[in-house]
């Protein structure tokens, strides 16, 4: 499902929340506790604030996108070592490209419930359309 600012929404299944903090005083300072925790119900209905699309591209995808562009541009007007290293470099970043390719769009989105909870970085397949 594809989710966009304004769009209402409900919790496709129960959801627990919990929360670390780290203790600064007391017996237990400079270890973590759990700070509480906070469960919400299925069919809690709200509206999407925030869509945030994850681009997961790698450094080497990156590099043989730009490298490619470059071949497909210049690549019958280089000299022909020039192209021939060109093209070994391209097709050498090649497997990080189908891999970054391969990959779904993560997409991650803020929603405030009806009951005043705002839900932050959630994965967009917790929800469905109210």
């Amino acid at each position: 499902m594809t989710l966009n600012e304004g769009r209402r929404v409900r919790l496709a299944a129960d959801t627990r929340l919990t929360d670390w903090v780290a203790m600064t005083e007391g017996p237990s300072a400079g270890t973590g506790a759990v700070a509480g925790s906070l469960s919400l119900a299925a069919g809690t209905e709200g509206t999407v604030v925030r869509v945030v699309e994850h681009d997961l591209q790698t450094p080497e995808s990156r590099e043989y996108e730009r490298l490619k562009s470059l071949l497909d541009a210049f690549g019958a007007g280089m000299p022909t070592e020039s192209r021939k290293q060109l093209e070994e470099k391209v097709a050498g970043l090649e497997p990080a490209w189908i891999a970054y390719r391969a990959q779904p769009l993560r997409v991650t989105v803020g929603v405030r419930f009806d009951n005043g909870f705002i839900l932050d970085d959630a994965h967009e397949d917790l929800f469905v359309p109210a």
